[in-house]
C-alpha cells in the first residue's frame, strides 16, 4: 500500500515525468547500500538510485531499517542536495523529491536511539498516516473491484465478486494489508469457475 501512495503521489505532481525510483532499504545488504544509492565510481562504474531519480521521485520505503551510517550519509546528502558516489572525488547534484516510509513509529524509534531525529526532521516536511486496511473496510469493495477487472484483463477472464464473496472479504481482517488482499482476489481471479 505505501508504494501506491508514493507512485500515486509521483503521478500527480510536477514530477511525473520524470523517474519514479524504488528503494527497499531492509532488502539492501549494508555494506552494499552506500553504492546502491550513491553509485560508484572507478572500475565499477554505477549509477547510485539518488542519481536514477534525478528530477523524479525517490521512494525510501521501510527507511527506518538504514544503519546508523548510511543515515548519515543520508541526512548530508539531501541537507547538500548532492552525492558523492563511492570512489569518487567530485559531488554530483541531485534534484529529487523524497518519500520515506516505515512501518514503525520513527518517533519511539528516536527515543530508542536508532534512528537519527536530524533525519527524521530531514524527511518529515509532510506526514501520511495510512491506517492498515482492517482499520478502512470501506476501502476493500473499491479495492476488490478494481483488482477483479486487472487481473480479469491480465489472464483474459471475466469474473465478477459475489455479494456473499464480498462479505466473506469484509469480515476478513487482512493482516497482509493490500499485498494479501491483492494476491487473494488474483487467487480467486486464477481459480474460481464462476
Amino acid at each position: 500500500g505505501k508504494e501506491l501512495f508514493a507512485e500515486a503521489i509521483h503521478l500527480e505532481s510536477r514530477r511525473k515525468e520524470g523517474p519514479f525510483v524504488i528503494v527497499n532499504c531492509d532488502a539492501i545488504p549494508a555494506s552494499l547500500f552506500e553504492s546502491e544509492l550513491f553509485g560508484q565510481r572507478g572500475s565499477l562504474e554505477k549509477e547510485g538510485r539518488l542519481l536514477l531519480a534525478h528530477g523524479g521521485t525517490i521512494f525510501l520505503d521501510e527507511v527506518d531499517g538504514l544503519q546508523p551510517d548510511m543515515q548519515v550519509k543520508l541526512l548530508r546528502a539531501l541537507q547538500a542536495k548532492k552525492v558523492y558516489p563511492v570512489g569518487g572525488q567530485e559531488p554530483i547534484a541531485i534534484d529529487v523529491r523524497v518519500i520515506a516510509a516505515s512501518s514503525r513509529d520513527l518517533k519511539k524509534l528516536i527515543q530508542q536511539g536508532t534512528f537519527r531525529e536530524d533525519l527524521y526532521y530531514q524527511l518529515n516536511v509532510v506526514s501520511l498516516n495510512i491506517p492498515p486496511l482492517r482499520h478502512r473496510k470501506e476501502d476493500i469493495p473499491d479495492l476488490v473491484y478494481a483488482l477483479t477487472r486487472e487481473f480479469s484483463n491480465a489472464y483474459g477472464a471475466i469474473k465478477e465478486i459475489e455479494p456473499e464473496l464480498m462479505t466473506i472479504l469484509l469480515n476478513y481482517p487482512w493482516p497482509g494489508n493490500i499485498t494479501e488482499l491483492r494476491n487473494v482476489v488474483e487467487r480467486l481471479v486464477i481459480l474460481a469457475e464462476g
